[in-house]
């Protein structure tokens, strides 16, 4: 069954990372007017930098996971079978 939650898993997948980033977007204009920092950034001081990456990197996780688990319960209740899980009877 992995080889049919492949295509859900990877739509799935774009479609938390739009989400996140767009999350992300909306959280740090809390913290800053400006655009969140890049690494590229010159003038960017390390605290700053360091907050937006960790927001950033926190966002994403909690977005992909929960939209992962989400495509992974719908997969099983569709077809019975959870997507990835080895057969232990063997």
């Amino acid at each position: 069954m992995r080889f049919l939650f492949a295509p859900i898993g990877i739509i799935a997948g774009l479609a938390a990372g739009f989400a996140a980033q767009k999350g992300f977007e909306k959280v740090w204009a809390v913290f800053d007017e400006q655009e969140a920092p890049e690494a590229e950034d010159r003038e960017v001081s390390y605290p700053k930098l360091a907050l937006a990456l960790i927001l950033e990197g926190a966002i994403f996780r909690l977005v992909k996971g929960m939209v992962d688990r989400g495509a992974r319960l719908g997969f099983a209740s569709l077809t019975g079978s959870w997507p990835g899980e080895k057969d232990s009877s063997k």
